[in-house]
C-alpha cells in the first residue's frame, strides 16, 4: 500500500511539472467558460450526411484554466458512416461510445468498437472511427489543446 501512494504522489509531482514546463505567464489563466450546466437543449445542433452532432463547448473560443480550443460533443454517426476519414491533429482527444458498434482506426489499425469502450488520442496520432453496425453509433467527444505545455512535433 505504502508502494501504490509513494507512485500517486510522484505522479501527481511529475505531472504538476510537465504543467509548467511551458508556461507562458497570463494565457495560463485566460478562461473562457464558467463553471455550469450544460443542457442538450442550450447545445449548438448540427446535422450532417453522416448524422447529427450536438456541440456543448464549440472548438473556437473555449478555454478553461489548463486548456484552450476544448471541444465537447455528442456526434449520432448513421449505419455505415464516418464523420470523416482517419486524420491527426494538435489537440489531446478522448471519445467515449455511448451506443453501437463499428470500427476503430488508430495509427493505421483497425479494431472493432463496441458501446463502453473509449479511445485516447494522443497529439499528432492518425485515429477515426466508422459506424459498421445496423443502428445509429453515438459517442461523447471532448478534445483540447493544452496550455503551457510544449507540443510534441508532428508525426
Amino acid at each position: 500500500m505504502k508502494t501504490s501512494l509513494k507512485t500517486t504522489v510522484i505522479t501527481l509531482g511529475l505531472m504538476g511539472i510537465s504543467a509548467f514546463a511551458g508556461w507562458k505567464g497570463n494565457d495560463f489563466f485566460h478562461k473562457d467558460i464558467e463553471s455550469q450546466i450544460y443542457t442538450r437543449e442550450a447545445a449548438d445542433h448540427q446535422t450532417n450526411d453522416w448524422g447529427d452532432l450536438i456541440i456543448y463547448t464549440p472548438e473556437d473560443g473555449t478555454s478553461t484554466y489548463g486548456t484552450k480550443n476544448t471541444l465537447t460533443a455528442v456526434a449520432e454517426i448513421k449505419p455505415g458512416q464516418q464523420i470523416h476519414p482517419p486524420h491527426q491533429h494538435s489537440g489531446e482527444e478522448f471519445i467515449y461510445i455511448l451506443e453501437g458498434n463499428g470500427v476503430w482506426s488508430m495509427k493505421g489499425k483497425e479494431m472493432p468498437l463496441k458501446a463502453g469502450d473509449m479511445m485516447y488520442s494522443e497529439p499528432w496520432d492518425w485515429h477515426g472511427l466508422t459506424n459498421t453496425g445496423s443502428t445509429t453509433l453515438k459517442f461523447f467527444v471532448m478534445k483540447w489543446d493544452n496550455k503551457g505545455v510544449r507540443m510534441p512535433k508532428q508525426k
